[in-house]
């Protein structure tokens, strides 16, 4: 399965998390380190869905870079 990620930068660190997946967040140092921790965090998160037999939630959040120009 494949599942949007948002990545955000903060002051001071980096945060990640699922649209689909409600409180599945991180943060990190880095943004790569954002991005180990949520994938991490994702499988967790569907781990702990399966043990207690509830559903997978299928994606459905897509992710997209829109430019715009700025007055």
């Amino acid at each position: 399965m494949q599942y949007t990620v948002i990545v955000e930068k903060g002051p001071a660190s980096w945060g990640a998390y699922v649209p689909d997946l409600p409180g599945c967040v991180t943060a990190g140092e880095t943004r790569e380190e954002a991005l180990r921790l949520i994938r991490e965090a994702i499988e967790f998160h569907l781990e702990g869905l399966k043990e207690r037999g509830e559903p997978i939630p299928e994606p459905h959040s897509y992710g997209e870079v829109v430019e715009v120009h700025a007055a």
